[in-house]
């Protein structure tokens, strides 16, 4: 039976439609149509109510590691993989995630604190997000390699995951003090104390006598991974780029099509001018500024040099950045959601059939309503299904 969501303002990748209805068959949108034409012509429907709400196309978080919290909310809590999974895309469809690619950090983890982290659990979890494509599931899970270049020791296991096609987007990452996303050397302690338990207690001398002394992937290692990801078909990003010159190479030896979260402003330009989808982040829009103190997403945003917004750490981020970014004036709705969906999308290769409310695509679909000043989904649909709904009380009904 066909289903039809009627009664919204659909947000197209270029305008906004009010008094529209998309009608949905099987997995993919049918048509788009004003409600006046609506009529028994199309037979028997499904009819779903957007009460003057957005009819949008669902987010696709390209960058999340979300799912390690949840897995480990305390530093000796470890919980079930598969429990976690599926409690995690519970809330993903309520903040509009319908596809997400898992970050997970490929990096030397020692100790206790992150003990997600080692080989053995990153092998169950990838594990798990790969069934979970196949089997009973409520939105598109994807898996996001963040490869940092000091992990000598998984760099087998990820050419044999590239090779398998387990591997959706691949990223290079160097977290080596002093550059990148860690020029601030404090900050970057902090940070490290929190990965590494040998580190707890140390001085940022000491810290850095360790992380100094740590070998790294060659350049001919980077590149047969660059290869078999382009062989692949897998899209590839680069972490953190902080001059024009990492820039340059990470483009012409590695041939990257994404820059996520350069340092600079220049930077990011460049990548843009060149190309490279740029990829700020949602959390970064909602604060005001990076919490690292690298590059502002709205300064980036305002500059036009921003092409997505991932949530990073914060998926509610999402859904709301669109909006604080319509409101303050820096884009209309329709190129805030862009950044959500049409952007990423056309990244990660996918966008014949996703992020957009086009007839012919996957009917990936959000009806999102303004609830005493701020944008809730209330419907999520993933493959013409409806996966969520949601009705908010008032009135005093306590």
């Amino acid at each position: 039976m066909k289903k039809c969501i009627f009664n919204g303002v659909v947000v197209g990748p270029c305008g906004l439609f009010p008094g529209h209805a998309v009608i949905i068959r099987e997995d993919r949108i049918a048509s788009i149509v004003p409600m006046n034409e609506l009529n028994s012509r199309e037979g028997e429907m499904l009819y779903f109510d957007a009460r003057g709400g957005y009819i949008m196309p669902g987010f696709i978080d390209i960058h999340c590691d979300y799912i390690e919290g949840i897995v480990q909310p305390r530093p000796t809590c470890l919980m079930d993989f598969e429990t976690s999974l599926r409690e995690t895309e519970k809330q993903l469809v309520g903040h509009g995630v319908t596809m997400i690619f898992h970050s997970l950090s490929l990096m030397n983890s020692r100790g206790d604190k992150h003990s997600f982290r080692t080989r053995d659990n990153l092998e169950r979890m990838i594990a798990c997000i790969h069934d979970f494509q196949t089997g009973s599931h409520l939105i598109r899970h994807r898996f996001h390699a963040r490869y940092e270049i000091d992990n000598l020791g998984i760099y087998d296991y990820l050419v044999k995951l590239l090779e398998e096609g387990r591997v959706h987007e691949l990223s290079f990452m160097d977290h080596t003090p002093g550059q990148g996303q860690y020029r601030n050397l404090e900050i970057f302690a902090k940070s490290y104390t929190g990965w590494d338990a040998e580190c707890s207690g140390k001085t940022l001398e000491e810290i850095m006598a360790v992380s100094g002394t740590k070998p790294i992937a060659t350049h001919e290692m980077l590149k047969r991974l660059a290869d078999i990801a382009h062989g692949q078909g897998i899209p590839l990003a680069s972490h953190d780029d902080d001059t024009l010159e990492k820039l340059a190479f990470m483009k012409n030896e590695y041939g990257v099509n994404i820059s996520e979260f350069p340092i600079e402003l220049e930077v990011a330009k460049k990548a843009h001018a060149g190309g490279l989808a740029v990829v700020v982040g949602a959390p970064n829009v909602m604060l005001g500024g990076s919490h690292s103190g690298n590059l502002c997403a709205r300064e980036a945003i305002r500059e036009g040099c921003a092409d997505i917004l991932c949530s990073d750490y914060y998926p509610a981020s999402l859904l709301h950045s669109a909006f604080k970014l319509q409101e303050e004036g820096l884009l209309t709705l329709p190129e805030a959601v862009r950044m959500l969906t049409l952007n990423p999308a056309k990244a990660m290769g996918l966008d014949r059939d996703f992020g957009s409310v086009e007839a012919g695509k996957k009917a990936d679909l959000l009806v999102v309503r303004i609830v005493q000043g701020r944008p809730a989904v209330s419907k999520c649909f993933i493959g013409g299904r409806a996966v969520l709904q949601l009705e908010y009380r008032g009135g005093g009904e306590g």
